[in-house]
């Protein structure tokens, strides 16, 4: 996972299988704000004493990373935090949605969702640290916001979830500003600070978030206007000609405009690039997303 290290002779005299457990650590603090010693005995089948060893090295090399809280037995991010070893943005996200490298785990799935194209905008480490330790700490975030249509603001959000929409990654969070569930671009994210502490209210839950957590059933099916469909029914995997997806309604939209899928009224767009058309396009009335859906336009009386 660590693409290149600070200069320090004390880690470079390190076996690489110390580097890989020191970098282990710094991912754990950095992007979930604390570690376990069983986090260490779980990953890398150690014992205990050996988990404590590692821990202390690392705190001996970056004293100011770590500092350990004695009521909840672990070891927290410390106040003064600054990274031992670089890292790949593409590949800290593929270790927080899909666990796969040198590292940990896949994180909950109820609070990442993937479809893993490559990035477009790459996040800031930083900023995506902030935002992950808040998500996994179950605290909110201070934020300044940069939106196209209000400019800068400053926000407080609770986070719980990181979508990756093909072209960029948001955070789903609930939004203390104008009180309501929203998509942020992490790109448009700057000075994140965790509120550590801080409660959280009901309705600012995750389970609060209605379109989160419905579903909607869309079918696509060929471009009726475009030649050889059954090649489409072949690259897509159609059965019947028919393709059905189960979305979430919060990212449906993402979804259609990535595949550039016909929402029009009568399959009236035209271009290769539409080669799937929705079928029953009123799945996606009252639907926050659909305005991303390509030609797609609510119904009028």
């Amino acid at each position: 996972m660590p693409q290149t290290l600070q200069q320090d002779h004390s880690i470079e005299s390190l076996t690489q299988a110390q580097r890989d457990r020191l970098a282990f650590i710094e991912l754990r603090l950095r992007f979930m704000g604390c570690i376990r010693r069983q986090d260490l005995v779980t990953r890398f089948g150690m014992q205990e004493a050996a988990a404590t060893r590692d821990i202390g090295l690392y705190k001996a090399l970056a004293a100011g990373n770590i500092q350990y809280d004695a009521k909840a037995k672990t070891y927290l991010i410390g106040n003064h935090f600054s990274p031992l070893f670089s890292y790949d943005t593409e590949r800290v996200l593929a270790w927080l949605t899909q666990g796969i490298g040198d590292n940990a785990e896949p994180q909950p799935k109820t609070w990442i969702i993937s479809d893993g194209p490559a990035l477009l905008a790459k996040p800031d480490l930083n900023t995506l640290a902030a935002i992950t330790r808040a998500m996994y700490l179950g605290c909110p975030l201070s934020m300044q916001y940069h939106s196209l249509t209000s400019g800068l603001t400053q926000r407080e959000i609770v986070p719980f979830a990181l979508i990756d929409t093909g072209l960029r990654w948001h955070v789903r969070a609930f939004d203390r500003k104008s009180h309501e569930f929203r998509d942020f671009v992490l790109t448009r994210v700057t000075q994140p600070q965790v509120l550590v502490g801080q409660p959280i209210a009901a309705h600012e839950q995750s389970d609060q978030d209605t379109e989160w957590n419905r579903t909607i059933e869309l079918e696509l099916v060929p471009h009726p206007d475009q030649p050889y469909p059954e090649i489409t029914e072949m690259d897509y995997g159609m059965e019947n000609g028919v393709l059905r997806l189960t979305l979430r309604a919060a990212t449906a939209g993402y979804t259609l405009r990535k595949w550039g899928v016909d929402c029009s009224q009568g399959h009236r767009l035209r271009g290769h690039e539409y080669r799937l058309f929705l079928k029953e396009r009123q799945v996606l009335d009252n639907v926050r997303t659909a305005v991303l859906a390509p030609g797609y336009a609510p119904r009028t009386c």
